[in-house]
């Protein structure tokens, strides 16, 4: 069996999540909580963090230790190029989302929003929110620039990069958060990475006591 330790709001579980699912893999979900823990967890990674492979008495943990796992042990449902070059500006994008957007969105957004809500029982704060959603209109202008000039964010095929990028704006989606029509190629993008088959169980996740947007799970939005 595989056990995937993950949350719903975590944008790397949710590419792990992703991955596993183009690979056509079978696994079960673990849910923990991010700002809290379980011991078993920490006992397994001192780190703490999500998300957390488990398989045959093996544990892989960290974002990028698993999602290089996953591609160099199911080389039949490739999602990296075999050029260096294509390789290479796939793992740029891949960092700009997982360290950049992460740092400069997430943290803002879905921290006041979700973590501090449910960890320190606070309302946001307004001015960080409003920090965030500034910050995430210049990753939008980025990315409907990357739209516009590949057929996929990278390149012509979907790659780790389109499910990088998805994972994390599939959770600020959620939130409501994203004046799409404002950008149309990577309206575009989204829609059609979003219908694949292996977005449709992270379109049915629902955070709790805090409902999806109103478009979050329509493929036609």
């Amino acid at each position: 069996m595989v056990l995937l330790g993950h949350h719903s709001i975590s944008p790397q579980s949710r590419k792990v999540r992703l991955i596993m699912a183009e690979k056509k893999m079978l696994f079960v979900l673990k849910e923990e909580d991010p700002w809290n823990i379980s011991p078993e967890i920490k006992k397994i990674n001192p780190a703490g963090d999500l998300p957390i492979l488990i398989f045959d008495g093996n544990v892989i943990s960290g974002n990028y230790a698993i999602t290089e796992y996953l591609e160099e042990s199911n080389p039949q449902y490739k999602l990296l190029p075999e050029g260096a070059k294509e390789r290479a500006e796939i793992r740029r994008i891949i960092d700009w989302f997982d360290t950049k957007f992460y740092n400069e969105v997430y943290k803002y957004i879905v921290t006041e929003k979700i973590i501090k809500r449910f960890q320190l029982r606070q309302a946001p704060n307004s001015k960080v929110l409003k920090a965030g959603l500034n910050n995430l209109k210049f990753h939008m202008q980025y990315i409907d620039y990357l739209a516009d000039r590949n057929n996929y964010i990278a390149g012509r095929t979907l790659s780790l990069a389109d499910l990088t990028v998805a994972a994390h704006l599939s959770i600020i989606d959620y939130l409501g958060d994203i004046s799409w029509n404002e950008y149309k190629n990577a309206k575009l993008w989204y829609a059609k990475v979003k219908s694949r088959p292996s977005f449709k169980d992270i379109l049915k996740d629902n955070i709790r006591g805090i409902p999806p947007s109103a478009n979050y799970a329509n493929l036609d939005f």
